[in-house]
């Protein structure tokens, strides 16, 4: 399994807590959690297939990748191999549902273009879209970070946040 990190730790049917990093992400099954921590204008990407008990979650930086090798780093290409490592998990393409949060705009800046968070945020419903993988939720924008908390048994995402506080979706 690829796993986008610098540690070495494999996500390999695990059933335990995986921390995913910034421009990483990680495939657990059953009563694994996966955590990430510091989405200001990053978008927190969680895929599941409930019916087989396996979730992904991806920490993704920008909207679109360019030559850089670190396909985790951006939203287009994160989604896709976390998608396929869900697969080889036993996750079938039909049955994937999507949640999303993040995609803060963090600093105000006078620009007529949007702002970073707002296209990861695009990207991602793009990409989900273009994947056939339903958003079934989202806690998107704002000004604030969030840390995430996603269980792959009940496909719950806590989003905490020490602006707005804690919620699930």
């Amino acid at each position: 399994m690829k796993v986008y990190t610098s540690e070495t730790q494999s996500t390999h049917r695990t059933k335990e807590r995986i921390k995913v990093g910034i421009a990483d992400f990680a495939v657990g099954i059953d009563d694994t959690t996966l955590v990430t921590s510091g989405l200001g204008s990053c978008v927190g990407i969680a895929v599941f297939d409930a019916r087989q008990s396996v979730g992904g979650l991806a920490h993704a930086m920008l909207p679109t990748a360019n030559d850089d090798e670190n396909d985790a780093k951006y939203v287009d290409t994160a989604v896709p191999a976390l998608v396929e490592e869900m697969e080889s998990e036993g996750a079938v393409p039909g049955d994937l549902r999507a949640k999303l949060a993040g995609g803060a705009t963090m600093f105000d800046f006078t620009s007529a273009e949007e702002s970073i968070g707002d296209r990861n945020v695009n990207a991602a419903r793009d990409t989900l879209d273009s994947l056939d993988i339903p958003l079934v939720a989202e806690d998107v924008g704002g000004g604030h970070g969030r840390s995430l908390r996603f269980s792959v048994r009940t496909a719950d995402l806590r989003i905490r946040s020490a602006n707005a506080g804690e919620s699930t979706i």
